[in-house]
């Protein structure tokens, strides 16, 4: 019987979000002691501040580290380019898997298309038909470039047919979000916010938490005094605080403009991901414009409003964990008056919290 050789799997990373969902394959392969390396570009930390979050999930660090140029869209992605296209070359691993949709997935996937190596897509087939987002623009285009795409669903592998793409390429998987949140949600060894967050005394239940970060909603004047506005009318309408970890950009953005943070609006530092977890479990109710957040809301069980235009998680819409508001102050009053006595009966759409093994399997069995 032919022995089945051994993998190299390099893995791709950037951002915290990247971070997160990826760490749940990184902790598969270290325990299954599969071969792999990691690559962090360091998009939107230096490298002290990536060490930080690797350190937090227990995770190996980075055989390379870029301290990637704060530049253009296009400056960024060449020199992430440039930088991985080396590491490959160095490597030669049998696989590259990124995960999302940043311009490191867009940097790491064409690096390994050029050098025609295969790529992996964790994350694959989400869309919000928004072609101005430029995070659309990078998931389309690995999709596109992708030897294997790890649908997280069935409307997932969807959207990658109706795109042409074969179905052969295609696996539906799950979401590795759903991993992280079984793995992180429950760790005790870091202080939490039950009962007391971050010197604030919040008892489950009795306060929002939001999030705001995203360059279309924090770079145009108009639609961040709009909803900075919905905030603060929700906070008058439930007469709870608002405990809103401030993002650098929103708070760089909110002295640009001279802007006011509304009254009941509670800023702290931005939180590790175990805090943030446990923020999302006891608050009534979650404000944001992230993606992420879409999902760990929706498997946590906690209502959210999501202050956007369009959402790439439709899943938490059409199971009722989430509602898309948009960005004018009344339309998210409105949405977090629905949403707010919602009761948690839907059911989580993406997975069971075995995606990674999956994944990993599926490499094994047609690379291995």
């Amino acid at each position: 019987m032919k022995k089945k050789k051994s993998i190299k799997i390099c893995i791709v990373v950037g951002t915290r979000p990247e971070i997160i969902k990826m760490a749940p394959i990184i902790n598969y392969c270290s325990r299954k002691k599969i071969k792999y390396f990691i690559v962090n570009t360091a998009q939107h930390y230096d490298y002290m501040m990536s060490k930080v979050f690797f350190d937090e999930l227990g995770l190996s660090r980075p055989k390379y580290n870029l301290d990637a140029t704060k530049g253009t869209h296009g400056e960024e992605t060449a020199e992430m380019i440039l930088f991985i296209e080396k590491v490959l070359h160095k490597e030669k691993p049998d696989v590259v898997l990124v995960q999302g949709d940043t311009n490191t997935v867009l940097s790491g996937a064409l690096a390994a298309v050029k050098m025609h190596i295969r790529i992996g897509h964790v994350e694959a087939g989400l869309r919000s038909f928004d072609e101005r987002m430029p995070e659309e623009i990078n998931r389309t285009l690995a999709d596109h470039m992708a030897t294997f795409l790890f649908a997280p669903t069935a409307l997932a592998k969807m959207n990658l047919l109706r795109d042409g793409i074969s179905e052969k390429k295609i696996f539906v998987v799950g979401n590795t979000i759903v991993d992280a949140v079984c793995a992180y949600s429950e760790v005790k060894h870091v202080p939490l916010c039950h009962g007391v967050c971050f010197g604030l005394h919040f008892p489950k239940g009795s306060y929002i938490l939001a999030t705001l970060h995203r360059a279309e909603n924090v770079d145009v004047k108009g639609t961040l005094r709009q909803i900075l506005k919905g905030i603060e009318l929700v906070h008058r309408r439930f007469g709870m605080p608002v405990v809103c970890p401030i993002h650098p950009r929103t708070q760089k953005m909110i002295k640009k403009f001279r802007l006011s943070v509304p009254q009941g609006v509670k800023l702290i530092e931005p939180v590790g991901y175990v805090h943030l977890l446990h923020l999302l479990k006891n608050a009534r109710l979650v404000l944001t414009d992230s993606g992420g957040l879409q999902e760990e809301c929706c498997i946590l069980k906690t209502p959210c409003v999501t202050m956007r235009l369009s959402t790439e998680r439709s899943e938490t819409v059409n199971v009722g964990a989430n509602i898309i508001a948009g960005t004018k102050a009344l339309d998210i009053l409105k949405s977090a008056e629905t949403m707010a006595n919602k009761r948690a009966k839907w059911q989580n759409p993406f997975g069971d919290g075995k995606t990674s093994e999956r994944i990993i399997k599926i490499l094994l069995g047609k690379l291995g």
